[in-house]
């Protein structure tokens, strides 16, 4: 174990804890055991390690990766018996997902080790969700996403900005007295602001491996595809990723990848819980439910560069991002009238000629514009809905 302590104590000393992201606030520390869960690169490891850094004491906590070389001849439970044995309290276990039989072991943990609280990370969402049915009832699960736009600004250029509600938003309060005109950090978030490693040099190397491994790796081995299956997923992540947006017939794509269209549904599923894409549904069922599929999006939009690094088409840009970052804090729908639905209020988003024809006569109709610093009346600009987180 000394290997693991000494692993753990270089990580926490290169730590920083002077931006945290948004989902800290959100989860209760105190829990006996808990999950956070979320896309590869988004920030869970670091987010793990400040706590750790702020509120814990080394000498009774422990982070270790679950693919460290160490469970090669230990179990998860022998390295927990070891650990509360030495007068450990807190242990920390990233990428879950890639210890075998993970969820048997914590709930055997959970029930056998009261006074050791587990915390727990997993990137390959799929298998995270697979195993959490077992520790529903013992471990909260947090799910987190790449930064807001608002997140963006303070991590990327230490602007302290507070979180406005929808409803702010709406009001046109949304502020940023630290710089006059926001647009041209708007499109630098757009391009590469979501994920925290944007501001490497190698961030389009990165990018491409959070791909790669998500695809290749975490879908296929979850659904115990064959490798020629993996690529027809890659291949339907980029057909989806050229669209404006994907409007889906499952047969029509089906035949373009040459698979069974009875299969196509569980692969968009797949390819969603492992964050590469957003599918967004109509009201039956609402965002949580089992709504009918309107819509088919790529995730967030420093995908949709990547994916398609050419001439990423504007239109598809803006709804990406108004899909992305609403979604977060709203249960956000298709519209029968316009783009989407959040309540009773519907919008409609273009850019800055956007007229209002499309929402004529709507009380709670809102036309968001692309390409403009400030709104009035009902017209607001898309950049504001970035700092709804």
């Amino acid at each position: 174990m000394d290997k693991l302590y000494e692993s753990f104590n270089k990580l926490l000393k290169i730590t920083n804890t002077d931006f945290i992201r948004y989902k800290y606030a959100e989860i209760n520390w105190d829990s006996h055991m808990l999950g956070l869960v979320g896309p590869r690169g988004i920030g869970k490891t670091t987010m793990f390690l400040q706590h750790i850094k702020q509120n814990l004491h080394p000498k009774d906590t422990l982070y270790v990766s679950a693919d460290n070389i160490y469970f090669t001849e230990n179990s998860l439970i022998d390295l927990t018996d070891k650990f509360s044995k030495q007068g450990g309290k807190h242990l920390f276990i990233d990428e879950i997902h890639k210890y075998p039989n993970w969820s048997r072991e914590l709930k055997q943990i959970y029930d056998t080790y009261p006074d050791v609280q587990i915390r727990f990370t997993g990137s390959s969402i799929l298998d995270i969700y697979k195993g959490t049915a077992d520790l529903s009832r013992r471990a909260p699960i947090y799910d987190m996403q790449g930064l807001s736009f608002r997140e963006y600004l303070n991590m990327f250029h230490h602007m302290n900005i507070p979180v406005y509600t929808i409803d702010e938003i709406l009001e046109h309060k949304v502020e940023i007295p630290q710089i006059t005109h926001p647009l041209p950090l708007f499109i630098e978030y757009l391009q590469q602001g979501y994920y925290p490693f944007g501001k490497d040099k190698t961030f389009e190397i990165e990018l491409d491996q959070v791909i790669n491994q998500t695809m290749e790796i975490d879908i296929p081995q979850y659904a115990n595809m064959n490798v020629s299956t993996g690529r027809k997923l890659k291949q339907l992540l980029m057909i989806i990723s050229q669209s404006v947006p994907f409007k889906p017939v499952l047969q029509k794509l089906a035949d373009m990848i040459g698979v069974s269209r009875n299969y196509l549904a569980d692969y968009l599923l797949y390819i969603e819980k492992a964050g590469m894409i957003a599918q967004l549904r109509d009201d039956t069922g609402g965002i949580r439910g089992l709504g009918k599929v309107e819509k088919i999006y790529i995730d967030n939009t420093n995908l949709i560069h990547a994916l398609g690094r050419e001439s990423p088409n504007i239109g598809n840009i803006r709804e990406t991002f108004f899909y992305n970052q609403m979604r977060v804090k709203q249960e956000i729908t298709s519209s029968k009238i316009s783009d989407f639905q959040i309540g009773e209020r519907t919008f409609e988003i273009g850019g800055k000629n956007k007229g209002q024809k499309q929402i004529e006569g709507l009380p709670k109709g809102y036309i968001v514009k692309d390409d403009i610093e400030n709104g009035y009346a009902n017209i607001i600009p898309l950049w504001y809905f970035g700092m709804n987180y």
